[in-house]
């Protein structure tokens, strides 16, 4: 860890907790938590995945003093502990697909509804047009994740779908596999996209398992804290 340094270059700490190690830097409440420090966040944690099993804290969490942190390892341990088995020897793959809006050509002939009025028969005849486009759009996006989940089976998914702004559906998916599975999974992520050439995919990883670490701690702001606090680079470590 001594190459490893914390936000805006702050040395890094370990602070041994039962069978948890805790990776900790000194923060200051004149410090800026800005894009760039997400940033370092993040390397810190990439960097401990490398050889250890670990469970990243929400960027931005500080400890006002090391009681503080003390007492938050002695209050969430049987979680931490529970997750670090549950997670270890595993990695997060991100999916992003890119698909056709099955609804674009009806949204074109869409009103909004702030353009029809409150009340009446046009009001209640564009809330069900609305609610049907969103139940065809729901649907496709849910049939895409099927259909991927068949191709990769992993371990747990997390699964999100919004509208971008070029008129296409982006599913944004999350899929937790065993380290050793990595080489594999790409090899599938190869076939998949010969296989799926209505969608434009893009893969990254292995990530952190980001997606599938439950909140155990509560975010304490920067403005609360002492002058000198604790921020929590990473969770636990085992």
């Amino acid at each position: 860890m001594e190459a490893v340094t914390g936000i805006q270059g702050n040395q890094i700490f370990l602070y041994p907790a039962s069978d948890l190690a805790v990776i900790v830097s000194e923060y200051s409440s004149t410090e800026t938590l800005n894009q760039q420090a997400g940033v370092e966040h993040a390397r810190v944690i990439a960097d401990c995945f490398k050889s250890s099993t670990v469970l990243p804290f929400r960027f931005g969490t500080v400890f006002a003093d090391d009681e503080a942190l003390r007492r938050s390892i002695r209050s969430n341990q049987r979680q931490f502990l529970t997750n670090i088995d549950r997670l270890r020897g595993k990695a997060e793959m991100h999916l992003k697909v890119m698909l056709d809006d099955c609804c674009r050509d009806q949204l074109r002939r869409y009103v909004p509804a702030a353009a029809l009025p409150t009340v009446g028969k046009a009001y209640l005849s564009n809330l069900r047009e609305n609610a049907a486009l969103q139940r065809e759009r729901q649907t496709k996006a849910r049939a895409v994740s099927v259909q991927m989940h068949r191709m990769f089976l992993p371990l747990a998914e997390e699964v999100s779908c919004r509208r971008v702004e070029t008129g296409k559906m982006l599913l944004d998916i999350a899929h937790l596999i065993d380290s050793g599975s990595v080489e594999r999974y790409q090899n599938k992520y190869s076939s998949a996209s010969l296989q799926m050439k209505d969608c434009q995919m893009q893969l990254s990883g292995p990530w952190p398992p980001y997606h599938f670490v439950h909140r155990l701690t509560h975010h304490t702001p920067a403005a609360a804290t002492a002058n000198v606090a604790r921020s929590a680079n990473l969770a636990a470590t085992a």
